[in-house]
């Protein structure tokens, strides 16, 4: 008859190995599933992207725009300079 410990080790083994499992198949299906269709004509999107005035140094985070690469906002009436996506 096994001792008691033994049957502790194989039980974590067998929990570990089914942990691994089940995180290794849960991967593989985020891989192999299709992207998302993108957003219809017009519809905003989601966008992280940091623009400085030239003339006052304001700056402004975009966040929502029609557009993946929406152009530069004016401000002092001149456009403003894009920072560094926020990526």
């Amino acid at each position: 008859m096994p001792a008691l410990s033994t049957i502790i080790w194989v039980a974590i083994g067998l929990v570990a190995g089914y942990v691994l499992w089940k995180s290794g198949t849960g991967m593989l299906r985020g891989l192999t599933t299709p992207l998302p269709e993108p957003p219809p004509t017009g519809e905003m999107r989601k966008v992280n992207v940091k623009y400085r005035c030239t003339l006052c140094g304001l700056e402004i985070r975009l966040t929502l725009a029609p557009d993946e690469e929406p152009p530069p906002p004016r401000h002092c009436l001149e456009d403003m300079v894009l920072i560094a996506p926020v990526e």
